[in-house]
């Protein structure tokens, strides 16, 4: 098996985006649906891998300032 390179953020989520627009159109046989929904499983687990390591270098950067919490997250009654 040849070895992929790691496709950035922006790839796959573009993939991501093609994947589950094919699969909305319904068009896909049974086999051709696992597929595709195996494939978009895999990039929406690599897209929030990449993201939490994004997150990681943020809060490395503000490490020496107050902790500023990301959008959707709950703060310590602040």
């Amino acid at each position: 098996m040849a070895v992929k390179k790691q496709q950035s953020f922006e790839e796959a989520m573009s993939r991501l985006e093609a994947v589950v627009a094919q699969l909305e159109k319904g068009e896909c046989g049974l086999d051709q649906s696992l597929k595709l929904f195996e494939e978009g499983a895999g990039l929406a687990g690599m897209c929030e891998q990449l993201l939490d390591q994004a997150e990681q270098k943020v809060n490395l950067l503000l490490a020496n300032d107050e902790e500023v919490p990301f959008a959707g997250e709950e703060s310590d009654g602040l």
